[in-house]
């Protein structure tokens, strides 16, 4: 992965230090190292107990769905893979019954994913469908913490876990069981994912050029949110569209917060686009609208299709043959190029992250990139990254309603 960055700033010196002191307590930096000789086995019988599943739906919402949506719909297109995915996420009536009505639930297996057990959303879809089931439990595998109610349910029921380790926030947990386990079944290489998330710690906290890329970004983002509050993301692949969503999450809960140290209330809005359809509205806003938005292009530099453009000649449209002949690979490229350039001009904050090819490695890579650079902006703006207070209260809120 190539991270080109187009900010004139200087390293906090401090902030790595921090990062290192916050290793040893914050689960999810340790992650690309993790053995996955229980997970290899757990597949392994499953593909010997259930040969027919031709679905994996995971019944989750936020932490425990987003990042296996956004690596899932990533490499989908490009991979041939033995299962499909679909995702229960929504308590929306009609999106529940859309997709019942869309796949034969019998030939399909559930994966509960909750790290508490407590969450009403992921429960409310559970009970709905256990009960399409006849409270069957062949067709549910739980993905949760040892020793959680969900847990102990589970072993009611007679159903299998998998487990999330405790310090691991959900967020930031599509690198464990939450995400590897759903994406093993359906036959995404993990092993690759956390090769490239390994490359990624590797060059961030041993070889120094991530590290000093990485750095130089959350210094220029924390000491300019007063300004530059709204950061954009312009994805420049269709296949990038949940990962915006993965990101909105990851930035918006972490980093809307008040400071440990003061009451102030700081945060940094999250916008994820996709370029070839967003630069025709939304760029409007960033070049004339309030100059309080930095923007980041991510771009595939190699789709590895062959697909171009005919070279035919439309009447009145003459003027198009430009275009005539070029693969739509490099027509994507352009246009992300063009827009980076009319940025650059009018001094926009920019960088450019390119990933050579669609696959799990470089997938592996954006992720742990993300997630580190979430934890280092986080540490400057004096905020806790991991918890989410402002989600909790409308929980309680909600209980409170449901009881009365």
């Amino acid at each position: 992965m190539k991270n080109d960055l187009y900010f004139d700033i200087d390293i906090h010196k401090s902030l790595f230090r921090k990062i290192l002191a916050e290793r040893d307590s914050v689960g999810y930096y340790n992650l690309p190292s993790q053995k996955l000789n229980k997970l290899n086995k757990f597949v392994e019988n499953f593909d010997k107990e259930y040969p027919d599943i031709k679905n994996i739906i995971v019944i989750g919402i936020g932490g425990s769905s987003l990042g296996t949506r956004a690596i899932y719909k990533f490499l989908v297109s490009s991979k041939e893979l033995k299962r499909k995915m679909y995702f229960l996420e929504s308590t929306d009536p009609s999106e529940l019954q859309d997709l019942i009505k869309h796949i034969d639930i019998k030939n399909s297996h559930f994966l509960m994913v909750s790290k508490s057990g407590n969450t009403i959303e992921t429960i409310s879809i559970f009970k709905y469908i256990y009960s399409l089931l006849n409270q069957d439990s062949k067709y549910f595998s739980f993905i949760t913490e040892k020793k959680s109610k969900l847990h102990k349910f589970a072993k009611s029921i007679g159903s299998k876990s998998m487990f999330i380790p405790k310090n691991v926030g959900g967020r930031f947990s599509v690198l464990s069981n939450i995400g590897l386990v759903p994406l093993a079944l359906v036959g995404i290489d993990i092993k690759n994912i956390l090769e490239g998330a390994k490359r990624m710690e590797v060059s961030f906290f041993n070889d120094g050029y991530i590290k000093n890329i990485l750095l130089k970004k959350a210094t220029h983002i924390a000491n300019n949110y007063n300004t530059y509050n709204i950061n954009t993301i312009f994805t420049y692949s269709e296949s990038l569209k949940y990962f915006c969503e993965w990101y909105v999450q990851l930035w918006g809960e972490s980093l809307g917060k008040k400071q440990n140290h003061s009451s102030l209330n700081v945060g940094l809005t999250p916008i994820g686009l996709i370029g070839p359809k967003d630069q025709h509205s939304f760029l409007q806003l960033i070049v004339e609208g309030i100059r309080n938005k930095s923007v980041t292009f991510i771009m595939v530099d190699d789709f590895k299709l062959k697909l171009d453009i005919p070279n035919i000649s439309l009447k009145y449209l003459e003027e198009l043959d430009i275009v005539n002949g070029v693969a739509f690979n490099t027509l994507i490229n352009k246009q992300a190029k063009a827009t980076l350039q009319s940025l650059k001009e009018i001094k926009i904050p920019l960088d450019v992250i390119t990933l050579p090819h669609i696959d799990e490695l470089h997938i592996g890579e954006l992720i742990y990139y993300y997630e580190l650079l979430t934890s280092s902006v986080g540490i400057l703006l004096d905020v806790n990254t991991y918890n989410q207070p402002g989600v909790e209260d409308g929980k309680i809120i909600l209980k409170g309603m449901l009881q009365n």
